[in-house]
């Protein structure tokens, strides 16, 4: 039943929209843009449209220049402040293309140019309907029963005591597209400088170096890091980088993705039930479209999605007179006694800093390291100074001594990787990486080896 004609009535949205394209489409003037709606709506009764000129004054006076790059702005702000009354009796005749642009100003000006989806497509080799497709704007793809017609594989695999570890890998055309993004834009908008994951120049060592010779170390995990940054806050970062809201929304679907159903199923329940919650909410994250894990957009995105955590964090380490990185999901504080004397406040408000990003700590990984004990660091050790742990180098040394006196070195290979040659070479370059005089043994007993002639 129609609401009473004393009633207001709900604008039109297309009406809205298409009134907001209309102002869009000329000059940002009042006759012009009066003139505009008109035509726009095709109403015959010009001296009666006082509304709409009374709705043209209320978006100039909110608007001084013309808010190209934010259409969709635009039209919820005409059907906030319209006389609905007035205006819902008048549905759109005709649809004026507006012409997009790239926000005014741009605080990355190294990122390409694209004012509309248009520029997009042309910019990544697609046509529209690719760009369509690929960017699933009509979530037609986490719908679709046939595999072939997804645009990611899905693979799980099991974790001892947590959840298990799901993988979205974007197959060949999507992760070209996603590529070029990452190395023609992604790569010219500044992640924080507590940022070390990811970041160019900085790496894992990096990291942990910022925490050596402290006299405490707190380390924290963020649950689930990627799967918890929800595409509403990728949008954002395209928007913040000045693109207008098409472009923005086309490139928020490029890069993030919503699991189908199907996929998920195929996930078992874990058999114990302390797991089962989490399993459960693991599911409905994935359910609603996010980062992917196994995308390369991903980890420089959640770098830029971690920036006002990164920012919280490092004021509270000022506060604490302590030091705050970040290495992907792995946060560190490390400082004096005191912050280990006040750790459990600390924790807290670490915690709610999290929560306060829509996040929450993997509470089984926080740990709590005094100088006393062995600190690590991602894998590092960092009591004095970044090494390796002692045992771990022992191990390997025991595995090469072993290999170079056995008749057949991949005796030694216990944990049956497929080529055990790069394995060991691998694990060797990263000693080296972190303690080249422990690295430059490895590498000469390595290169005792006697391998066989055809690898196995």
């Amino acid at each position: 039943m129609p609401p009473p004609p004393d009633q207001p009535q709900p604008l039109r949205s297309d009406a809205a929209a298409a009134l907001a394209d209309a102002f869009l489409a000329g000059a940002w003037t009042r006759p012009g843009m009066i003139q505009r709606g008109h035509d726009a709506l095709g109403v015959e009764a010009v001296p009666g449209l006082r509304w709409l000129r009374r709705e043209v004054d209320r978006v100039l006076a909110a608007y001084a220049h013309p808010p190209r790059d934010r259409p969709r702005e635009l039209a919820a702000f005409v059907a906030a402040t319209i006389d609905a009354r007035r205006a819902a009796p008048f549905p759109p005749k005709h649809r004026l293309v507006a012409p997009g642009a790239m926000a005014g100003r741009r605080p990355w000006p190294a990122i390409p140019e694209l004012d509309t989806a248009g520029d997009l497509a042309d910019w990544l080799a697609l046509s529209h309907g690719e760009l369509a497709w690929f960017a699933d704007v009509q979530s037609r793809e986490r719908r679709a029963d046939d595999r072939r017609l997804r645009h990611y594989t899905y693979a799980w695999s099991a974790r001892p005591g947590a959840p298990v570890r799901f993988l979205e890998q974007p197959k060949a055309r999507l992760k070209a597209i996603q590529r070029r993004i990452l190395h023609k834009l992604l790569v010219h908008v500044p992640a924080h400088d507590a940022a070390y994951g990811f970041v160019p120049g900085r790496d894992v060592l990096q990291h942990a170096r910022r925490h050596a010779g402290a006299a405490a170390v707190l380390r924290f995990d963020v649950r689930d890091f990627f799967v918890s940054l929800p595409a509403g806050r990728v949008y954002g970062i395209f928007r913040l980088a000045g693109y207008p809201e098409a472009v923005a929304h086309a490139l928020t679907g490029l890069t993030t993705n919503a699991v189908p159903p199907g996929a998920w199923a195929d996930v078992p329940a874990p058999a114990d039930p302390a797991l089962h919650r989490q399993h459960v909410l693991l599911g409905r994250r994935l359910a609603a479209p996010h980062l992917p894990q196994g995308a390369p957009t991903s980890p420089l995105l959640a770098n830029l999605c971690a920036f006002t955590l990164d920012r919280r964090m490092a004021a509270l380490a000022v506060k604490l007179g302590a030091t705050y990185t970040r290495y992907a999901d792995d946060l560190v504080l490390s400082g004096d006694r005191a912050l280990a004397r006040h750790a459990q406040r600390t924790t807290q408000t670490v915690r709610a800093i999290v929560r306060g990003q829509g996040l929450r700590l993997n509470e089984t990984k926080t740990t709590i390291m005094v100088a006393a004990q062995r600190q690590r660091v991602t894998g590092i050790v960092v009591n004095d100074h970044p090494n390796i742990a002692r045992d771990e180098y022992d191990r390997l040394r025991a595995i090469l001594h072993n290999a170079a006196r056995a008749a057949d070195p991949h005796a030694e290979n216990r944990a049956h990787v497929p080529d055990f040659r790069a394995h060991l070479r691998g694990r060797i370059a990263w000693v080296e990486h972190v303690n080249p005089q422990r690295g430059a043994k490895l590498r000469a007993r390595f290169e005792q080896i006697a391998w066989p002639a055809s690898p196995r």
